[in-house]
């Protein structure tokens, strides 16, 4: 057993057997829905927050993590006798990052690493497994983090969406824009750029914004997973395209949880790439 204990939140949506299996600590993100607030939760757990999002006139807020969360779990691992590596969602979409360092600093500064990974869902996924694989083989903390903080520098990821309902609803667009954008089928691109979520261009239907994403994975990528918000059929079909394009690599695909999808809405797909 690895004397490292690797620790992530929510938003890298593993299951809850995947995350059991590897003995990775997840601290969750909470969602707040017409006054009721509840820890977002693991894939094959969301379909009745969206089906709730879809007849609900009350929009969700998110909430970070307390600094007593990430406590309690560093101060198990430290009674355990380990490190710790914390690799938490881009900082500039949660406070998340904040939570977790206050929690190091007053639990064992000089035995945690918390690290900004830059990025959210299936590539903060990838980079606690790479973690947690690292760790595994006897790496030191050390060697761990510095190949994390190289490996995030080479981390992709596009969504679209169905509707532009919920970007609307969240703030990211004004009901004007949104009215004309739907009647229009504009399809923005969303990336994921320095950690933030950017748009990055607009297409006319989805069939263009799909096929934008497949083109724009790099052709030297090692690792692609396809991300959905109840859209299991349009990831199936992009997951066939990518295994065309790229036949001698995994491509996965990824639920995406409360906490990113509500402001992205059912239908949303992305696609996370790993160079």
């Amino acid at each position: 057993m690895s004397r490292i204990q690797i620790v992530t939140d929510s938003t890298a949506y593993f299951s809850r057997e995947e995350a059991q299996r590897l003995r990775i600590r997840v601290v969750p993100l909470s969602v707040t829905f017409s006054g009721v607030t509840k820890d977002e939760g693991f894939p094959g757990e969301f379909q009745g927050f969206y089906r709730q999002l879809e007849t609900s006139k009350d929009f969700p807020t998110t909430s970070q993590p307390s600094i007593s969360a990430f406590s309690e779990v560093f101060e198990e691992a430290i009674a355990e006798g380990k490190e710790i590596i914390t690799i938490v969602i881009s900082k500039e979409l949660s406070g998340t990052y904040n939570s977790a360092s206050a929690a190091a600093a007053e639990i064992a500064p000089d035995k945690i690493n918390v690290i900004d990974s830059e990025t959210t869902v299936a590539n903060l996924k990838s980079l606690v497994k790479q973690a947690h694989e690292m760790a595994e083989k006897g790496k030191s903390r050390k060697e761990i983090v510095e190949a994390i903080e190289k490996q995030k520098k080479r981390m992709h990821v596009n969504l679209t969406v169905s509707t532009l309902e919920y970007l609307r609803r969240g703030g990211r667009l004004t009901m004007a824009q949104a009215a004309i954008g739907n009647i229009l089928n504009v399809k923005p691109i969303i990336g994921l750029i320095n950690g933030r979520l950017q748009p990055i261009t607009k297409v006319r239907g989805s069939s263009k914004a799909y096929q934008y994403l497949v083109d724009k994975v790099p052709d030297d990528s090692v690792e692609i997973s396809i991300l959905h918000v109840l859209n299991s059929e349009v990831a199936e079909q992009l997951q066939m395209k990518l295994k065309e394009k790229f036949p001698h690599i995994p491509v996965t695909i990824e639920e995406i949880g409360p906490v990113i999808g509500s402001h992205l809405g059912p239908g949303a797909v992305g696609v996370c790439s790993k160079q």
